[in-house]
């Protein structure tokens, strides 16, 4: 019976022990998370998730505050990617892209040919004669009785 109680009196030392060394490491570990070394990030990591394994009563302020840093703070994956002058290479990186599609743009421009022969005014007669011939849209269009467009000439 003694050894028991020995035995319990001693393991709630260590948790006691424990307790107040893993207080210690968790006060203002905000600020000092990305000072820490991984393997202390990850010993207190360990810390708190066995804390957390008990009554959620007993934790302390600091305690809950660091597993809830942890586990949802901006550190690591989380941490946000704007800093200092952010906004102006995002401004200069799209003026460049619209730079180079513009630049594109123009050399393809130059590269092709004026009109097609098919967009002049002989072509675009042609076309609506031989859409008469072949009767083409009878009800409302180009075959109808009483038409008044142009049909499909379209150049000036």
């Amino acid at each position: 019976m003694f050894r028991v109680a020995l035995r319990t009196q001693q393991q709630a030392t260590r948790a006691v022990g424990r307790r107040n060394a893993s207080t210690v490491a968790v006060q203002n570990l905000e600020g000092r998370w990305k000072t820490l070394s991984t393997a202390e990030q990850n010993t207190i990591a360990k810390q708190l998730e066995e804390a957390q394994k008990g009554d959620w009563k007993a934790l302390t302020a600091d305690e809950k505050k660091a597993s809830y840093y942890i586990a949802f703070g901006p550190h690591g994956p989380r941490e946000p990617l704007t800093g200092p002058g952010h906004t102006q290479k995002v401004i200069a990186g799209t003026l460049a892209v619209l730079a180079v599609s513009g630049g594109l743009f123009a050399l393809i421009r130059t590269g092709g040919k004026e009109t097609p022969i098919t967009v002049n005014k002989e072509w675009e007669a042609a076309t609506n004669e031989y859409l008469k011939s072949q009767n083409s849209n009878p009800i409302s269009g180009i075959s109808s009785e009483g038409y008044k467009g142009t049909g499909y000439i379209v150049s000036k």
